[in-house]
This record gives structure tokens, sequence and C-alpha cells, in this order.
């Protein structure tokens, strides 16, 4: 694996990516242990995970276009939220 720095966002995009990702990951924390039992709960759990997978990727596409970063068909994006720079990770 490979990690090359391709730019910086500023640190208010970050937050923004910030809070997208601590909800993501709580949300898939919560659905590890909820049961589709509770139908409403699960059906509102799955509706914003999806929005929340799509405000992600939004983001990510907006940043990527506004700053043009390079990219790969077999590479990734990844932040450091401490110094708000973005590397390209290959495998």
């Amino acid at each position: 694996m490979t990690k090359k720095l391709v730019g910086q966002v500023t640190p208010e995009e970050k937050n923004e990516i910030l809070t997208l990702f601590e909800r993501r990951n709580g949300l898939n924390e919560l659905a590890k242990i909820l049961t589709a039992d509770n139908t409403d709960l699960y059906e509102k759990l799955v509706k914003d995970l999806g929005d929340t997978g799509t405000k992600f990727q939004n983001w990510w596409d907006r940043m990527a276009y506004k700053y043009q970063w390079e990219s790969t068909n077999d590479g990734n994006w990844e932040i450091n939220f401490d110094t708000c720079e973005i590397s390209l990770v290959t495998e």
C-alpha cells in the first residue's frame, strides 16, 4: 500500500466530513446491535445510513472537483483529520 499527498482542505471542510464520518460510524455501530424486529427504528436507520452515505460521497466528489486531486482507478483518498491533508492510497 502506498500513500501520496495530493492536497489539503480547509478546517471548515474537514469539520464537515468529520461530522459525516462520525455519524456514519455511529450508525454502522447501531446497525450491528439493532434487529429488524423494531421495524420503525430499523427503517429510520436504513434511511439515515443511506442519506449519510450519499452526503459523505458528495463531499468527496465536490472536494475532488474543487481541488482537482490526483486519482487512480485502484485507489481512494483519505483525510488526516489532524492536518486536513488528503492522501491518495493505492494497493
